[in-house]
């Protein structure tokens, strides 16, 4: 199992013909072990990764940093879920540190996102404060680096 889930992130196009050749085992046991990986909601989507601005898309991505009340009875995860479950949310994770949950979103301008943080995040009950970082640029996405057009170079070693 883990090797097959470690070959999906890399490459979840892979067929499960080729998944099997790959991992020796049969078509049929790579098709039943993905079943069984989704039923158990082990694998919950294949995604591709995407370099949004080569497409020229005018998408305006945020962090935001969020501090919250834990509620009695549910702790952090019922705000979590509430927030995650805006469709401007991409991701939301519970954090260590100065703040509580990190969340990512997304909008077609700043405006958007402005709207989003001061009409529905900070409004939530529950909600003490936010701390919003827009994205200006991504260099690295899921592990996969955004290329460029320049000339890829080389790394310089120090004596």
């Amino acid at each position: 199992m883990d090797a097959l889930i470690k070959i999906l992130r890399q490459d979840a196009t892979l067929s499960p013909a080729a998944l099997a050749a790959m991992l020796c085992r049969t078509e049929s046991e790579i098709r039943a072990e993905i079943s069984r990986l989704e039923a158990q909601g082990i694998l919950l989507g294949y995604r591709a990764v995407v370099n949004e601005e080569k497409l020229g898309h005018d998408v305006v991505r945020a962090m935001i940093e969020v501090k919250i009340t834990p509620e009695r009875g549910g702790g952090f995860d019922k705000l979590a879920e509430r927030i995650s479950r805006y469709e401007e949310v991409r991701s939301c994770h519970l954090m260590s540190g100065g703040y509580d949950l990190l969340v990512e979103v997304e909008g077609s301008d700043l405006r958007d996102v402005a709207a989003f943080v001061s009409e529905k995040l900070s409004t939530i009950q529950g909600v003490l404060s936010t701390a919003t970082h827009f994205v200006l640029r991504a260099y690295k996405e899921q592990g996969l680096l955004m290329k460029r057009d320049a000339v890829e170079e080389r790394l310089q070693v120090a004596p």
